[in-house]
């Protein structure tokens, strides 16, 4: 037993900061709870809203506490994916390859098939080629959201340009090309199926779909029982209904090689 002495008081101490060091470790902060993240290509409350089944589910099928969270815009997204901050992420191929490349996140699943851009246009406004939008206001998520690079590669000369407008999400640059505030808008294709009537100026080349990632903080067993719970969306009673409540047709397996390059995306993007 230690004798209360100075030396003694001073191990006692020592231990206690240590332990307490041990709680601020980012992986050790909320032990349990997996921190889970939505790229905002809708604005915050509607992603915490529509994504919120999905994380019950998890959190159900696993055993642990999901905790879900949305970014206000692309850029403090993109703060938040640089420094690791969140246990599990679903976004878009560029991303999903920059933690897998920079960070050490491993892909678990992802929906499936591809997904392109489409550069769009109000009805009465006939655009046929993106050269003709060159001076006109074209509104787009933020960088580095994949919208805003896939249009930064469409006009790589500098000053043969479109006038930029960058917005919080894509809803709102599909609201400013129907109210006339902007010429045209580049957004995710399937969002079209809610809006017919729009002229497709342009579409990408597609993409992988977007995928679920994990931090490597978190233990090898939890990954995998996050991984099955979501390959088993399309199996069960319960998950078929999630599926529905989040609009995904399906999930399947995620292959890490299917997104090597994609990171190059960002290579002109601050912070990479």
């Amino acid at each position: 037993m230690e004798q209360h002495t100075p030396k003694g008081l001073l191990r006692r101490r020592t231990r206690l900061l240590f332990l307490l060091g041990l709680l601020l470790l980012p992986g050790l902060l909320l032990a349990g709870t997996i921190r889970f993240i939505v790229q905002p290509i809708q604005d915050r409350a509607t992603t915490l809203d529509h994504y919120r089944p999905l994380a019950d589910y998890l959190s159900r099928a696993t055993g642990e506490q999901v905790k879900l969270e949305a970014a206000i815009n692309f850029l403090t997204y993109w703060q938040g994916i640089r420094k690791g901050k969140y246990d599990l992420v679903l976004d878009a191929a560029h991303f999903t390859d920059y933690r897998m490349e920079k960070l050490g996140y491993l892909p678990l699943a992802k929906v499936p098939g591809t997904v392109s851009y489409s550069l769009v246009t109000h009805p009465n406004t006939l655009i046929f080629e993106p050269e003709e939008l060159i001076g006109k206001k074209v509104a787009t998520p933020g960088a580095p959201s994949l919208g805003s690079l896939r249009l930064q590669a469409l006009f790589p000369n500098p000053i043969r340009q479109p006038q930029i407008i960058e917005v919080p999400n894509a809803a709102e640059a599909l609201r400013r090309v129907e109210s006339g505030e902007v010429t045209a808008a580049i957004v995710p294709t399937p969002l079209l199926a809610a809006h017919p009537d729009l002229n497709v100026v342009l579409t990408t080349d597609p993409a992988p779909h977007v995928t679920f990632s994990a931090s490597p903080r978190l233990d090898p067993a939890v990954r995998e029982k996050l991984r099955k719970a979501l390959l088993a969306l399309g199996t069960t009673k319960e998950g078929k209904r999630v599926l529905q409540a989040i609009n995904f047709l399906g999930i399947e397996p995620a292959d890490p090689k299917r997104y090597q390059g994609y990171e190059k995306l960002l290579s002109q993007t601050w912070g990479y």
